[in-house]
């Protein structure tokens, strides 16, 4: 089978990179192993919420020129990342998903935990606050009966510190009984289900309603709107008060969502989606890689013009570790990272874990190198690059998207050089 462009990866970088080719006019596959880290993302996306020296960030082009040579964006430039961040809104809202805040400047949004951290853009389902303040006087903060991924007294905790009164309560509807027999089912993705049902999203509201005294807005677990974004504003006009959706413990529900948006978006254009699939066996000539195998077709190779590897760090199984060293699972690609592994974590589980910056070592193009020489035809894009550290920065999203887009130019550009 013959491509323009395989891509390894089903996740948010390999699906914006597929996006972005196959409107482009190429002819691309992706091949995609299982869940990706969407299923856990928070309905916000970080693009660097401080800098690696550990200074927080607000205005995000003036912190551009403070990263170290190997991070990512410094390979994709100033200039050109800029670009990226003043056209990413027109580039989802073109894959039917509307983003809300500045994509020059950090808000803040509220963690499952009740604290307040940076971040950058948010789906429209979520909302961004301008700063660390509360911007409600009183509020009711309400979780579905026995769900355990949404703390109530967490959040009241923390905003009750910032001056806000807080009431919690929980909706309790007859269809979630059957989730509540199994502690495993009480999960958002599957609660969601329940609530896309408009008979059972009318109970919740009925009942939040009934609940409501004077609050000015009401705290919700984001568990609303598996298919539609959209639920917001209508839970917002039937309850008469501002709704805020908070992020759950994972699975998340808009981050499922996202995913499948942008899949739908993916093979309405063209592309072709192997899901469920592994990558395996490549075969390289020289300085090229000339075809990739799969578990799920056996003897039939895939063939394409360029690869893009973005199979995602650890979490992903795109990098793993022996007791000596990081290794890339598919191609052996060469790896940033310490040779020396006490230096690889640190005890205390709080701190910076330089692993996690350990990645793929590519040219400026984010080509590649395998045995200190360039792969010329093989990318890399997202959370399997070295030189930078997404959980310290807050840099996962915006590093998998730009990524994304920068490997998809630079296939574009050498496609357009050639002819």
């Amino acid at each position: 089978m013959k491509f323009d462009s395989i891509i390894i990866g089903g996740g948010l970088s390999g699906l914006v990179c597929g996006l972005r080719l196959q409107k482009a006019g190429r002819k691309c596959a992706i091949i995609s192993s299982g869940q990706s880290a969407m299923h856990f993302s928070s309905g916000y996306f970080d693009f660097l919420d401080r800098t690696p020296d550990g200074k927080t960030t607000k205005d995000l082009k003036e912190a551009l020129g403070n990263l170290p040579e190997e991070h990512p964006y410094s390979k994709i430039g100033k200039e050109r990342l800029t670009g990226y961040m003043g056209s990413v809104k027109e580039f989802f809202s073109g894959c039917g998903i509307k983003l809300g805040g500045d994509p020059f400047s950090n808000g803040y949004r509220i963690t499952p935990t009740g604290n307040f951290k940076p971040t950058w853009l948010s789906l429209e389902d979520f909302s961004l606050l301008e700063n660390e303040s509360v911007p409600w006087k009183k509020v009711l903060i309400a979780n579905i009966e026995g769900f355990l991924d949404f703390n109530t007294s967490f959040i009241a905790e923390s905003l009750e510190s910032r001056g806000t009164a807080c009431r919690t309560s929980v909706i309790d509807i007859e269809e979630m009984q059957r989730l509540r027999r199994n502690p495993s089912e009480m999960r958002s993705a599957n609660i969601a289900r329940v609530l896309d049902r408009q008979e059972c999203a009318d109970k919740a509201v009925s009942q939040i309603k009934q609940q409501l005294q004077d609050e000015e807005a009401v705290l919700l677990p984001a568990v609303f709107g598996l298919r539609t974004p959209e639920v917001k504003d209508r839970l917002t006009k039937a309850i008469g008060r501002e709704v805020f959706f908070v992020a759950t413990m994972p699975p998340s529900v808009p981050g499922i969502r996202t995913q499948m948006r942008l899949k739908e978006e993916f093979e309405a254009s063209g592309g072709v989606f192997l899901a469920g699939d592994t990558a395996l066996s490549p075969e390289l000539a020289g300085s090229r890689v000339m075809s990739i195998g799969t578990v799920n077709f056996g003897d039939i190779r895939l063939e394409a013009d360029s690869y893009v590897l973005a199979t995602g760090s650890f979490f992903s199984k795109g990098l793993s570790a022996t007791p000596e060293r990081i290794v890339e699972n598919i191609f052996g690609l060469d790896i940033i990272s310490d040779t020396q592994r006490e230096r690889w974590y640190d005890t205390d589980f709080f701190n910076r874990q330089n692993y996690i910056s350990y990645g793929i070592r590519t040219d400026s193009r984010m080509r590649c190198i395998k045995e200190g020489s360039t792969v010329e035809n093989l990318y890399a894009a997202g959370s399997v690059l070295g030189g930078s550290n997404p959980l310290y920065e807050g840099s996962g999203a915006g590093t998998a998207i730009f990524t994304a887009m920068y490997v998809a130019d630079s296939i574009l550009s050498s496609v357009n050089t050639t002819l």
